[in-house]
């Protein structure tokens, strides 16, 4: 019965699930962020060319 209660109470697994979410969501935002990055350096480099 002790071993039940140690394994409830037993978070380590908790701290590994909660920095995969974090992870997962700073890849996101990262994958949004570059898309904006490509539609700006697209829109810059197509400005360029249309000037010569």
């Amino acid at each position: 019965m002790q071993k039940i209660f140690a394994f409830a109470k037993d978070e380590s697994g908790a701290t590994a699930i909660e920095y995969g979410l974090i992870a997962a969501v700073v890849g996101v935002g990262i994958i949004a962020g570059l898309g904006q990055l490509r539609d700006g350096l697209n829109t810059l480099f197509a400005a360029i060319v249309g000037n010569f």
